[in-house]
């Protein structure tokens, strides 16, 4: 029984990135995603998946929830969450998909079927939206389900040159006993930012209660650096040509423009991770500004529906200054996804395929020093459901 596999489910699973970094022990009992072209890889990845469903969260019932699974993942929608989008909040149309997922949950533990662990992935931003309403409402609702619940922040630049923060909620049932190793009485600030310990103190007391700070070590330090995930020749992109490379310099702050000069001075090659974004002016004017970093990160990949904030790579040689869309298998790498995952043929579904999914070393992280520890400490437990 050692090698025994643990059942989980895999809600919005857009490509299976959480499956990926899930790993061995884990066996998939059910995945859904509503995004037909996103289906579409999973399945092509996962050849063996009758599995997934592609549907709409909303009309999904119990019948389609095979077995006692150890573990429900779901990453939801964060448009609605994201400092980067409209904000509005828990109840909106995208990230308001929490809740049918969470009506599933429920009927399961009305069922005498409840899902002794689930893990609830976002932005950050899902911290503080709705002047923290919506983060509040999101404990609420696992406490009253009778669950603790652990949240933590945690960027995937320890993993891979991609800075890239998202809030995890890590919930477990009563009945099971984390290893005592895992808890600590106060917060560490590694993993549990200002943001989350103010949230944590405008808490009623019930739900303090049941609340858990892990205690988790850090991961070794990073080895894979930008130039490193690189494509010399990468099929799916082209050179801006040099007029295009012009106009994104005059649209740099001066701030910026300061980096790209400091680059030149360097005498090597300096590649640097650039964004186009929106911002106000001296007059109070929103404009389109150029943003550049030559530290080796990437900013975080994003997906919008327009093609503005894609990201861009800046190759800077003395004098030389080239510029280029970010690939999308160089997109997949800074997701952590392994070389042998089938990309789709079209480079925005694969963009937005990898755009949107969970970093997979981050996964892999939770899952081996939070997530297995407990299904380990409660073994029994679990394989005699």
């Amino acid at each position: 029984m050692r090698n025994k596999k643990y059942g989980f489910y895999e809600f919005f699973a857009g490509g299976g990135m959480a499956r990926i970094g899930l790993g061995a022990r884990w066996q998939c009992l059910f995945a859904n995603d509503n995004s037909q072209k996103k289906s579409n890889s999973y399945v092509r990845n996962f050849p063996s998946s009758s599995e997934f469903v592609c549907q709409d969260i909303a009309v999904l019932g119990l019948e389609h929830l095979p077995g006692k699974p150890a573990l429900s993942w779901a990453s939801f929608p964060c448009q609605d969450l994201s400092l980067a989008g409209e904000r509005n909040g828990l109840n909106a149309n995208r990230s308001g998909t929490f809740w049918p997922f969470w009506n599933l949950m429920m009927e399961m533990g009305k069922k005498n079927r409840p899902v002794p662990i689930i893990v609830v992935e976002n932005v950050v931003g899902a911290i503080t939206s709705n002047q923290g309403k919506d983060f509040q409402a999101l404990i609420e609702s696992i406490v009253k389900e009778g669950y603790k619940v652990g949240p933590l922040v945690m960027d995937a630049v320890h993993f891979v040159p991609q800075s890239r923060p998202r809030l995890f909620l890590i919930a477990f049932k009563h009945s099971m006993n984390p290893p005592p190793h895992l808890m600590r009485d106060k917060p560490d600030d590694a993993w549990h930012p200002r943001s989350l310990q103010r949230s944590f103190r405008r808490l009623p007391t019930a739900m303090q209660d049941q609340w858990i700070w892990w205690n988790i070590p850090s991961p070794p330090e990073r080895e894979t650096v930008l130039s490193d995930i690189l494509e010399r020749n990468p099929p799916d992109v082209e050179w801006h040509s040099p007029p295009e490379t012009q106009r994104l310099l005059d649209m740099m702050s001066e701030r910026n423009r300061e980096k790209v000069l400091a680059a030149q001075s360097q005498g090597t090659k300096m590649i640097g991770a650039m964004y186009r974004r929106t911002r106000r002016d001296k007059n109070g004017m929103n404009i389109q500004r150029a943003e550049v970093r030559f530290d080796q990160i990437s900013g975080c990949l994003r997906t919008p529906a327009g093609g503005s904030s894609r990201q861009i790579l800046l190759f800077v040689e003395g004098r030389r200054v080239r510029s280029r869309l970010l690939s999308s298998r160089e997109a997949a790498r800074l997701m952590g996804v392994p070389e042998s995952y089938t990309l789709p043929d079209n480079y925005n579904e694969a963009y937005h395929l990898v755009g949107d999914g969970v970093v997979v070393p981050v996964v892999s992280w939770i899952e081996k020093k939070i997530i297995y520890p407990i299904v380990r400490k409660n073994r029994s437990l679990l394989e005699g459901s």
